[in-house]
């Protein structure tokens, strides 16, 4: 399921970018969101009762619970016009969580990648969690950290990964640049929200 999954939960955030801009309706976006949200909690509870109950084989796996329940819910809350409230807290809930397999990544694994991702989405989470859980008007803003992510975090490591050249030494080096670049974007454009005052959170 890794890669393939990892390919179509970047449609799904590409999507949801869209959607957050403007540019996608909601209603038709959020079909998308149950496709893919349904596949990543059935296919990764089935792995893990298949599995060889390694608490790591595990914890890897349950990662993918993180992206499906929250496809799911964001899916059902788009297309049932639901109040957004209980979506926001439990994005909060997930980026702790994911700041702790950001943590277990680079102290266990020693992986810099993989820490520098899993803190991209624990901020993307946290900024769902700003705007619905605290009611923040920053819809475009998110819109263009999710587009970034999409790419960066899921669509492009899931390719290069199908093609054999994901853990390869050049490609290593090059994306922990693209993630330090990533970031300094992330920075920008917040600066550049803060200083521009606008009633729906939107910004040239």
């Amino acid at each position: 399921m890794g890669d393939a999954g990892l390919l179509l939960s970047g449609a799904a955030l590409f999507l949801n970018s869209l959607m957050l801009m403007g540019k996608a309706n909601a209603k038709s976006v959020a079909v998308f969101n149950l496709f893919i949200g349904a596949m990543q909690v059935i296919v990764p509870f089935y792995l893990i009762v298949a599995s060889d109950q390694n608490n790591w084989t595990i914890y890897s796996l349950a990662s993918i619970f993180l992206f499906g329940f929250t496809y799911l819910y964001v899916g059902m809350t788009l297309l049932k016009d639901l109040d957004v409230s209980g979506l926001g807290w439990y994005s909060l809930w997930v980026a702790v969580l994911a700041l702790i397999y950001a943590f277990v990544a680079y102290v266990h694994f020693e992986d810099i990648v993989s820490t520098l991702t899993w803190l991209m989405w624990a901020y993307l989470w946290f900024l769902f969690f700003l705007s619905m859980g605290m009611n923040k008007k920053i819809d475009a803003y998110i819109g263009k950290v999710a587009m970034v992510q999409s790419w960066l975090t899921l669509t492009f490591p899931a390719l290069l990964s199908m093609t054999g050249l994901w853990k390869t030494d050049q490609v290593t080096s090059a994306w922990i640049y693209f993630s330090i670049a990533a970031f300094m974007y992330f920075a920008y454009i917040t600066i550049k929200l803060k200083k521009t005052p606008s009633r729906t959170g939107e910004y040239a």
